[in-house]
């Protein structure tokens, strides 16, 4: 019958889809372009969704795409194109080695609990938040998880690598500095990776079937499927070991039906059946067929808890080597809004469409991008926001809006991105060296990038700083490079992005006298 062939097609195309997106949450070197990254996340169902209600356009109708595939062929975006899906295949694959008795069962679906997350997420979606988009989504959170657990082992190694590759005159790699751990990130992917793999290890794919309002929703649709996995109960023998094969549990042999609303296309019960007892083939809805017998939930398990915990940065403190003591300042910074990615427009369009993902966080190369806590609010928790107490948006970079799967960081090319005004700087004198130690710094104005920061006059021969907002874009370099504690100057975001104004360039003219000889 050639399915062996169809899970064999199955199992390269979802670890081809699993390789690529977990390369791309771990690169550090922008290895692939911009263009084939968004191919290959093109058919991410919620990062789509968000994607083309923002843009409305041809580009971002991936999620189209799979509800057409769906109506087809059931729920096969689960186990072709879904990293989470393909995280838990392998975590069932390695127990299956360790356990050679292990075998799946039959379980009534907990339709309560799994429509239960599925109008909840929608409601909330509707009324402006997307804070369980953010909390369920499995591609945002495989890459909470890639990002957050992963993405420091593999810098770890990188680095011991190009240690070792040093001390014989290899320069092929170099190290690469991991600026902050984000407690609360780090709670929640551990947490999150725990429960997908213990759901996995003993139940299969209970978390796609149960939580997952992407799976609870291509379910519904793929009742209509074209072509479904069914029995033929002329061939069977009720040897039962497609059910241990069936890491959905949805197949009831006694009854010889298929829940095909939780079959994620896996094709393991086709594999294993060799009387062709189950077969995958074109089936048009039954008017005859009986419905399942519904039954009270008997397990309710709460996945969701509220995690409160403060965004504890273990980072390396920015700043220069002065050889001055320098004064603790009484004077604290207060900011009002944080400073968004450029390309998001403004606030309200970042956090109304950011799933977290965070892979502009792993693609960041100053990786000043960073979780944000409840600098948001509560719904745009983990979302990426710039955190220049570590680092500062690099003026020649834009990659973040190149690579935004959901639409969040809209695509922004480099001439716009630097006259786009993310925020502005506030200067407070009092907390200043040049104020409070009488002594020369100019850090900010140095590393501005367009000269808002300038050194103006002060006293004693000295300088101090003063800000020209017009020509500010936000870029956090001035903030990063500060050395005093609360820092002298920050930047305060916009709600709304601005265009900032160029300077002004001021030509030096050289007067010289009438004279025979040449000036020079």
């Amino acid at each position: 019958m050639g399915y062996k062939i169809i899970k064999s097609i199955r199992v390269f195309v979802s670890l081809i889809f699993f390789i690529l997106i977990t390369f791309f949450f771990l690169d550090f070197t922008n290895t692939f372009a911009s263009g084939f990254i968004n191919t290959v996340l093109y058919l991410q169902f919620i990062p789509s969704l968000l994607k083309f209600l923002n843009l409305l356009c041809f580009s971002a109708i991936g999620f189209i795409i799979i509800i057409f595939l769906t109506l087809l062929f059931g729920r096969i975006y689960c186990s072709f194109f879904c990293p989470l899906g393909t995280l838990q295949d392998i975590i069932n694959y390695i127990s299956g080695k360790f356990n050679k008795m292990k075998k799946y069962s039959f379980y009534l679906p907990n339709n309560r609990l799994r429509y239960f997350f599925l109008i909840l997420t929608i409601v909330v979606f509707l009324s402006g938040s997307i804070i369980f988009f953010n909390l369920l989504d499995p591609f945002s959170n495989f890459g909470k998880i890639i990002s957050n657990l992963i993405r420091p082992v593999y810098y770890m190694l990188n680095n011991l690598t190009a240690s070792i590759f040093e001390f014989f005159n290899l320069y092929i790699l170099y190290p690469v500095e991991i600026r902050s751990y984000d407690i609360l990130t780090l709670i929640f992917s551990f947490f999150f990776l725990g429960l997908v793999s213990w759901l996995a290890y003993t139940k299969g794919r209970l978390f796609c079937n149960t939580v997952c309002p992407v799976g609870t929703f291509l379910g519904l649709i793929s009742k209509f499927s074209v072509f479904k996995i069914k029995f033929d109960k002329k061939q069977c023998i009720n040897c039962e070991i497609c059910i241990g094969a069936c890491k959905a549990n949805c197949i009831d042999i006694k009854r010889k039906e298929i829940d095909f609303s939780r079959c994620v296309g896996c094709f393991n019960c086709l594999n294993v059946c060799s009387k062709n007892g189950i077969t995958y083939k074109f089936s048009l809805l039954n008017k005859n067929h009986k419905k399942q017998i519904k039954q009270p939930d008997t397990q309710r398990r709460t996945f969701l808890k509220k995690t409160i915990s403060y965004s504890l940065g273990l980072s390396s403190l920015a700043g220069l080597a002065y050889g001055q003591n320098i004064k603790r300042n009484l004077i604290p910074i207060k900011k009002n809004n944080p400073v968004s990615p450029p390309g998001s427009k403004s606030i309200k369009h970042f956090t109304e469409s950011c799933t977290a993902c965070h892979l502009c966080i792993s693609a960041c190369p100053t990786q000043v991008l960073q979780p944000a806590f409840l600098e948001y609010g509560i719904t745009g928790i983990m979302q990426p926001m710039m955190d220049f107490d570590l680092s500062f948006c690099n003026y020649e970079c834009n990659i973040c809006s190149q690579i935004c799967p959901s639409g969040a960081i809209l695509p922004i090319i480099l001439e716009e991105k630097k006259k786009t005004q993310l925020g502005k700087a506030i200067f407070i004198k009092e907390n200043c060296i040049v104020y409070n130690n009488e002594t020369d710094c100019g850090a900010c104005s140095e590393h501005c990038p367009t000269k808002a920061v300038d050194m103006v006059p002060y006293k004693n021969k000295l300088f101090i700083p003063e800000v020209y907002t017009d020509f500010c874009v936000g870029c956090g370099a001035c903030e990063y490079v500060c050395p005093v504690a609360p820092k002298a100057i920050y930047v305060e975001g916009n709600i709304v992005h601005l265009e900032a104004k160029k300077p002004e360039v001021k030509k030096i003219q050289k007067k010289f006298e009438n004279s025979e000889d040449f000036p020079f």
